[in-house]
């Protein structure tokens, strides 16, 4: 095992203002320990949360800010009590680096939901440094937080699986949906997570619908994705003929949307699970859910065990993500479309192939 060293620099592009314009940033990297790992980032996927993390969307975003959440990378040296990785593993960080370790959430492998949990970037860790992200040359990580990458699986592939990916697994199995066959079951939005959503749900074995607002997306959500039915939200006959359909919604839709055209679409005990971080109001009458007894829930992303268990699983069903690969000094641009939702489906940087210090 290697031994790392106690401070190093790194170049990232970071975001300064709300703005959200990406330039080179050369940081320090946090402090490492004995169970941290040393990972030189080959990719990593950019999600629309960034947007709202680097234009301070939430209220709550600090600056230089350096983005990204779905990193892939190779561990270079690991720490003296580093167990489950080696130099030379191909590892996965997604979206949490820390947590307590203590409550409730992390002693049931959910983490995710700790109340202390630690953000991949934007927040501070332990040691009082700012947590950078995966647009950047390296970063150092605690072996718990890292997974391994499986071996066949493309670097670029796996990158949107850590949180587009996780993000539809975890609530398909936490709620027992994997297990039943023939479930219908509905993707509401078909985007980044959207178009995993419907490749996952296929390979669980379930019949799926594609729910977007124009039909402009039907043969790619029919000929290329598998999907089995699609339906258009804004035509009132087909949503009407669709009430009363669908087992549950997996709503990804990132901006405030009415509830009920969807609400109306479920059976009896029926779930539409909430994936978008929305930062506005979301209504509905009461009678929507109580006639039916219809539940609104929500989930976020994944723990490191539900990874684990994904990544597998898409490895040996052959899933992969759909995915555009630029270099990193395409990265503003690849925002802008991406606030368009022009991307089919998600954006990968090759960062490992970038010059990170190439001026924007």
């Amino acid at each position: 095992m290697g031994s790392l060293e106690v401070e190093r620099k790194t170049t990232g592009w970071a975001a300064r203002d709300p703005s959200g314009v990406l330039s080179p940033y050369t940081y320090t990297l946090r402090e490492t320990g004995p169970e941290d790992i040393f990972i030189k980032i080959t990719c990593c996927g950019i999600c629309h949360t960034d947007i709202h993390q680097i234009k301070n969307d939430l209220g709550a975003s600090n600056y230089p800010m350096v983005p990204g959440h779905e990193v892939v990378g190779e561990v270079v040296e690991v720490g003296t009590d580093v167990t489950k990785f080696k130099a030379g593993d191909c590892v996965g960080v997604g979206t949490v680096v820390g947590c307590c370790k203590n409550c409730r959430p992390c002693n049931a492998d959910v983490e995710q939901y700790c109340n202390k949990k630690i953000w991949s970037y934007n927040d501070v860790y332990t040691d009082g440094k700012p947590t950078q992200g995966g647009f950047s040359s390296s970063m150092v990580v605690d072996q718990k937080f890292a997974v391994k990458i499986p071996d066949g699986m493309a670097p670029e592939q796996a990158a949107p699986l850590l949180c587009a990916g996780v993000t539809v697994y975890s609530p398909l199995t936490h709620f027992g949906l994997s297990k039943i066959s023939g479930l219908k079951g509905g993707i509401l939005g078909l985007g980044g997570v959207g178009h995993m959503g419907v490749k996952l749900a296929k390979a669980m074995g379930h019949h799926v619908t594609v729910i977007s607002s124009s039909a402009k997306k039907k043969e790619e959500a029919m000929d290329h994705l598998g999907a089995d039915a699609y339906l258009v939200s804004s035509d009132a006959t087909q949503m009407q003929e669709a009430a009363d359909s669908l087992d549950y919604i997996i709503d990804t839709v990132p901006v405030n949307h009415p509830l009920e055209p969807y609400l109306s679409l479920l059976k009896l005990d029926g779930k539409l699970i909430l994936m978008g971080v929305i930062n506005t109001p979301l209504q509905f009458i009461s009678p929507m859910v109580m006639l039916g007894r219809k539940a609104i829930t929500g989930s976020f992303i994944g723990s490191i065990k539900e990874t684990e268990e994904m990544l597998d699983f898409c490895n040996e069903k052959g899933i992969t993500s759909t995915i555009e690969v630029v270099k990193m000094d395409y990265i503003n641009k690849a925002f802008e479309r991406l606030e368009k939702n022009d991307v089919r489906y998600r954006f990968v940087v090759d960062v490992s192939g970038s010059k990170l210090d190439q001026e924007a």
